[in-house]
């Protein structure tokens, strides 16, 4: 019978020690893809939460809200959790939508991060992010999609 490891594995915290704070890539995505994110009330309810959140050491850099989900890079300390900042976020976002007659579950279970790391570059993801509304078809330059921004300037892994 194989042998249980409690807790996390010793070297995990020597890895986070290298990017303290640490910088994620996070997307997350509403239940069947449902187009309901691009709006003014969902970006002005991310501002907020984002805004209140850096008042409080949680960073939240460049982000792209999609009509169907959201990329943003958020640096986080260790007196944090990634978990909770996703799940909070995604309260206020709810919050935001009843108003509007929007029903049922909204969300897709979880999200997906990344760690990035000192050889990735936040600014060739960035680009690689902001480019998706033109991948779409919602507009021909990213320039000209409205919901997307920087609440924290992040100059650096």
């Amino acid at each position: 019978m194989p042998r249980r490891i409690k807790g996390t594995p010793p070297r995990l915290d020597q890895v986070f020690q290298k990017y303290d704070p640490p910088l994620y890539f996070v997307t997350f995505n509403t239940l069947h893809r449902r187009p309901l994110l691009a709006r003014r009330e969902v970006f002005d309810a991310f501002l907020a939460y984002a805004q209140k959140n850096a008042d409080q050491g949680r960073a939240t850099g460049r982000f792209v809200i999609m009509p169907d989900h959201i990329h943003l890079f958020v640096r986080i300390g260790h007196e944090a959790r990634l978990n909770d900042f996703i799940r909070l976020l995604k309260q206020s976002l709810t919050k935001c939508l009843r108003p509007l007659d929007v029903d049922g579950e909204i969300w897709q279970p979880g999200f997906f991060d990344r760690l990035l790391r000192h050889s990735e570059s936040y600014f060739e993801k960035w680009n690689y992010v902001r480019e998706n509304p033109v991948r779409a078809g919602l507009v021909e330059h990213a320039d000209d999609w409205l919901w997307q921004g920087e609440v924290v300037r992040i100059d650096r892994v």
